[in-house]
């Protein structure tokens, strides 16, 4: 395996009495897409701006390009596009203004970005809003300028705070195709993300975080195998939770290997669905789901299926 592009070691960051990093470990390989997930409060931001250099660790290391951060803060930042969770577009320059006045920030010459204007106009299909200023722009054209943005100095690594948040489903899936496009070109990738779906499509590797910590880590494929009984049968309608909660239905739980409940659905894990669906249709007024286990299975059963407020 080549060096890593990126290794950060038993990261710890407090705030008061609070440890938001708990001794965090990962590594990031040239050309690929390392997903970070984990529920609100997980410490995923707070790990992209230490990655920045824009929070300093109270414990631990990270090293980029075999340059440490914060010592060597803006060498990396040279070599590094980011696309934050919020609009910072500047709404008084047309798009390609923001361009190149942010292309300038990197003490890029004039000339030297203006040639890769159009290009990356083109590629994020907003050559024909070129004079248009962001407040005249859909929320996916916004997102997409933003990531032309974060080109504009040709990084290695490409660090994304959830990008396609508050997007159509339209706007998500042109979004992805242009990140397939990156990972296509060499490009690495550092994304979190609390769309599963994303996750699975775009990422190579997955960390999972909770409180901080980090609860597993794999490719998002084997981490469900590894986790996971292959066949999930979801079960809602009238009457449904009792399946989950009456003596009568004890027969019919034996059948999975795990059952839970989130609102008015039961969630039956098992590696031999066809029994289970048998004893259920002679219940014809409970609507069933049968499907593969997916990322938010996984999600799910590493985190729980409590909400949890912003923190």
């Amino acid at each position: 395996m080549s060096q890593p592009l990126f290794t950060a070691e038993q990261l710890v960051k407090r705030f008061g009495d609070a440890t938001v990093v708990n001794h965090l470990s990962f590594q990031i390989q040239p050309g690929e897409c390392l997903g970070v997930i984990g529920p609100n409060g997980a410490g995923k931001t707070t790990t992209i701006r230490m990655c920045l250099g824009l929070t300093s660790p109270d414990e631990g290391r990270i090293t980029a390009f075999g340059l440490d951060m914060p010592r060597d803060a803006m060498a990396i930042k040279a070599r590094l596009g980011v696309v934050s969770q919020m609009d910072t577009l500047d709404p008084d320059f047309d798009c390609a203004e923001n361009l190149l006045v942010y292309g300038r920030y990197f003490g890029l010459p004039r000339r030297t970005i203006e040639e890769r204007i159009p290009r990356l106009l083109a590629f994020a299909a907003l050559t024909h809003k070129a004079r248009a200023k962001p407040g005249e722009l859909s929320g996916g054209m916004k997102r997409r300028l933003s990531l032309a943005r974060a080109l504009v100095n040709d990084p290695q690594l490409l660090l994304l705070d959830e990008p396609t948040t508050g997007l159509d489903p339209q706007a998500r899936h042109l979004m992805w195709e242009r990140l397939q496009l990156l990972l296509q070109q060499g490009k690495s990738i550092l994304l979190t993300t609390h769309f599963m779906d994303e996750a699975e499509r775009l990422c190579t590797r997955l960390l999972v975080l909770d409180h901080g910590r980090k609860i597993a880590e794999g490719r998002p494929r084997e981490l469900i195998a590894q986790h996971l009984e292959p066949d999930v049968v979801e079960v809602y309608g009238p009457g449904a939770l009792d399946l989950a909660r009456q003596e009568a239905h004890a027969g019919l739980r034996a059948l999975a290997a795990r059952v839970e409940v989130s609102g008015e659905t039961v969630f039956f894990y098992t590696a031999q669905p066809q029994p289970l669906l048998a004893a259920l249709g002679a219940l014809p007024q409970l609507r069933t789901l049968h499907r593969p286990a997916n990322l938010e299975d996984l999600f799910l059963k590493l985190t729980g299926r409590q909400i949890r407020e912003d923190g």
